[in-house]
């Protein structure tokens, strides 16, 4: 699916901005911070239309966000875009990147009587393969 259908599944209108957002993201294949979305995309569209956009992103669960840890935060396209189940992510502490692991599947855990869980994250930290082969 690409982003042209990914706006029109979610009833939004089409603008360059969000296109360039959800293009960026798809090519990716990574986890991006807001700071690298926006960078890549510097030039082509004013602050307040980012933001704009980044947000109607989000609000519309296109992109879902990825708390890392208290300084990082990620950003990734909605698991039902591009993936089968909820899945749990992996950290790579050298180079930032933050990696879907889909065949690890999360189940949600059961909570106490009322109480009601809005999401699960599992984050799973450490050096990937790549990294691990420059050392």
């Amino acid at each position: 699916m690409g982003p042209l259908e990914i706006l029109q599944e979610h009833n939004l209108k089409r603008t360059a901005c969000r296109e360039g957002i959800l293009s960026m993201m798809l090519e990716s294949g990574l986890a991006l911070s807001e700071n690298e979305i926006k960078d890549e995309l510097s030039g082509h569209f004013d602050r307040t239309t980012f933001y704009r956009s980044f947000k109607t992103l989000l609000e519309k669960k296109i992109i879902h966000k990825i708390v890392v840890d208290n300084q990082r935060v990620k950003y990734a396209l909605d698991n039902s875009l591009t993936h089968k189940s909820k899945h749990a992510h992996f950290y790579c502490k050298e180079c930032d990147s933050v990696i879907c692991l889909d065949d690890i599947p999360v189940n949600e855990p059961e909570v106490p009587q009322g109480f009601e869980a809005s999401e699960t994250e599992i984050i799973i930290k450490g050096v990937c393969s790549t990294c691990k082969k420059s050392k």
